[in-house]
């Protein structure tokens, strides 16, 4: 289905996504934060795991293990942020823009399927 202006007709019509990326920001600075501090528990299973291959393979895994602690973090986090930013681009923000009046819009939702 095409998206056309409500006051010119036209099919040139952008989104601004402001929502989903302020959404992805914060959900990845939240999910680092929160990936810090389970680095901290990816940092002692990667020592444990790495204790078997002596003093150098524990201070490798513990890193390794402390690394992917915060990018899962981060990125779960901002997975989840973009996720919740979409839903208000899509019900809280005239999200569309006509790139020839330059008309700000939302397209209306179906209250009945709207918690459905």
């Amino acid at each position: 289905m095409a998206i056309q202006c409500p006051s010119c007709d036209s099919l040139r019509i952008e989104t601004k996504d402001y929502g989903k990326k302020a959404g992805g920001t914060i959900g990845t600075v939240a999910g680092a934060a929160a990936g810090a501090a389970g680095a901290m528990s990816g940092a002692e299973i990667g020592m444990t795991v790495g204790v078997v291959f002596g003093p150098a393979g524990a201070v490798l895994g513990s890193m390794a293990g402390a690394i992917f602690g915060g990018l899962i973090g981060g990125s779960t986090g901002c997975i989840a942020g973009s996720k919740i930013g979409e839903t208000f681009d899509e019900h809280l923000f005239s999200n569309y823009q006509c790139l020839i009046c330059h008309h700000e819009f939302s397209i209306p939702s179906d209250s009945s399927t709207a918690f459905a």
